[in-house]
């Protein structure tokens, strides 16, 4: 298939984008910067210049494609609504030229769906519907199309896709730890987070993209919900600081914004997911990468 991937040169897409590759797909990448563009062209795929506000770029893009893979997103902290506005327009457009064609459109989401008390299974749907909500509702938007003729699926990444060389949640943590000398936990930290390794997550958005039917949700988890205060302890003894507990009153002035993330429970199954894709993750654990270094800064 020839795939259009936004997000193609990022974390996750640029994993992405070699798997796709690797295994006879065609790629057209999103590239915002002459840099990123190179990057794409170095392996083999087709550039596209442009952003997520450039909506007629979007949809020629989408036109000349036999799939779509949704991964980027404006991570602009400061103005969360307006990036989630901005999703919302740019997974609308891509949709509205997919609509009646069954083509494959496969959309980044999270798995924070608020405390549920268990972990989160496909079987439950995103909380977040409307521009107005959490990265402008755009699980259920593409969901929606499913019945519009559109092969739509969800991809649930855990908030940990972990790995050498990443620079997301847990090194945002890293370097808290490292400024403040000693590695925070919320309360107790009997918060849980799910994990996967950014090898395991990329080859499942390749199995879905090739398999999943019209509405799934599928979930990119391979450890269910590691502790935080493991995560915790294994930062500290990989920086040689100490562990501390911050209060939850008090995490997001402690860790900044995600402080929010780090006291919530996002625990979440993949059993359902493994099952349909015959998925099995062997990539490390992500206590196994911290020791390792991958957030040595």
């Amino acid at each position: 298939m020839r795939v259009f991937v936004t997000g193609a040169s990022g974390w996750i897409g640029s994993a992405v984008t070699d798997e796709l590759l690797t295994n006879g797909h065609q790629v057209a990448g999103l590239a915002r910067s002459d840099q990123a563009a190179a990057a794409l062209a170095a392996k083999g795929a087709t550039p596209h210049r442009g952003d997520l506000d450039d909506l007629d770029g979007l949809a020629a893009a989408t036109a000349e494609a036999d799939a779509v893979i949704h991964l980027a997103f404006k991570h602009d902290f400061s103005d969360f609504a307006g990036a989630g506005r901005s999703e919302h327009a740019a997974v609308r457009r891509m949709l509205d030229e997919l609509k009646g064609s069954d083509r494959p459109f496969l959309i980044a989401s999270g798995l924070a769906a608020g405390d549920l008390g268990r972990p989160l299974t496909e079987d439950d749907p995103s909380p977040f519907r409307g521009v107005d909500s959490m990265r402008g509702g755009s699980e259920n938007l593409a969901l929606d199309y499913a019945d519009l003729g559109v092969r739509s699926v969800a991809l649930r990444f855990s908030p940990s896709v972990h790995g050498m060389g990443d620079h997301g949640f847990v090194s945002v943590l890293t370097k808290v730890a490292k400024d403040r000398g000693a590695a925070g936990q919320v309360g107790d930290g009997s918060h849980r987070w799910a994990a996967v390794h950014r090898s395991d997550a990329a080859r499942l958005v390749r199995l879905a993209l090739e398999k999943a039917p019209a509405g799934t949700r599928v979930h990119a988890v391979a450890e269910e919900g590691v502790p935080t205060r493991d995560i915790a302890a294994a930062i500290g003894d990989f920086l040689g600081v100490p562990t501390t507990s911050v209060a939850p009153q008090d995490a997001e002035s402690h860790f900044g914004f995600i402080g929010h993330f780090f006291g919530m429970d996002i625990a979440a199954s993949s059993a359902r997911t493994r099952e349909l894709f015959g998925w099995t993750p062997t990539g490390p654990t992500l206590l196994e990468d911290i020791r390792a270094g991958a957030y040595a800064l």
